[in-house]
């Protein structure tokens, strides 16, 4: 199952915040075993929103969206999510019981009564309207909940909050996703070589090594190796070592200059 991440937000795009929500995935992912397959920035433009949630929903991907879910002017996730998928948007009824005891304790902390008519309360209960027939997704840090349709997560822009709540979609919803097998990979330096010339070597490779995938970083200007290529192997653990000693013994039969390993895991 692909996986991709859509991380919304103008003050992402404008540089003002910077955005930590990929290399966290990415982290969360691999942790399990899984991948990210694509990652796409919005920002605050409903029309596009609704166009790549669309996509998004059509896909069958298991989709996080972070930001945008708040209740402020610039908040258009939920309605563009609603929108996307041609349904109302409605107060869940967990949603609402959360969000008032979110409020009944902020209350209790300040001294205040609880006023549920209150503006500020019906303001904050709009963060629980859903597309109809979405499904909470927990929020760990101020109960204020994100939802899912499908296979498609939303969760807040906050990190505090949107990583223990995309933790929770993966270990609770999508545990079968997780690899039980463990994951491995293995690179070394190619020096003075163009990836062109290294081409058919990487399709042998992935033709001999069934379930092995080769991947290829050039770099121009590294401090040490100046320009290069990190090629690897990366799969299953056995198959990662065969495949590397095969690597590593064609290169060498073919006089390819080579610098060490690196980023064995």
């Amino acid at each position: 199952m692909n996986v991709g991440a859509l991380i919304i937000g103008d003050e992402i795009l404008s540089g003002r915040r910077a955005d930590k929500h990929l290399a966290r995935t990415i982290e969360l992912l691999t942790a399990r075993g899984m991948q990210l397959s694509w990652a796409r920035y919005v920002g605050d433009d409903p029309e596009r929103i609704t166009r790549e949630l669309r996509e998004a929903f059509a896909s069958g991907d298991l989709v996080f969206s972070f930001g945008g879910i708040g209740a402020t002017p610039d908040d258009h996730t939920r309605a563009c999510a609603a929108q996307a998928l041609q349904r109302p948007l409605v107060l869940h009824p967990q949603a609402r019981e959360l969000i008032l005891q979110r409020v009944r304790e902020t209350a209790a902390e300040k001294g205040e009564p609880f006023d549920a008519d209150h503006p500020d309360t019906v303001r904050r209960l709009d963060m629980g309207r859903f597309p109809e027939g979405a499904s909470i997704v927990p929020n760990p840090y101020n109960r204020i909940p994100g939802f899912s349709v499908g296979s498609v997560y939303f969760v807040p822009g906050f990190p505090v909050m949107a990583w223990p709540m995309v933790e929770w979609a993966l270990d609770t919803h999508c545990a079968h996703l997780h690899r039980q097998r463990p994951w491995a990979e293995r690179a070394l330096i190619v020096l003075g070589t163009m990836e062109a010339t290294l081409t058919p070597l990487m399709v042998d490779i992935e033709a001999r090594f069934p379930g092995i995938k080769v991947f290829s970083l050039p770099s121009v200007d590294h401090p040490q190796w100046g320009r290069h290529i990190e090629l690897g192997v990366k799969g299953e653990p056995e198959q990662v070592n065969q495949a590397f000693a095969w690597l590593t013994a064609a290169l060498h039969r073919d006089g390819v200059p080579t610098g060490p390993e690196v980023g064995v895991q």
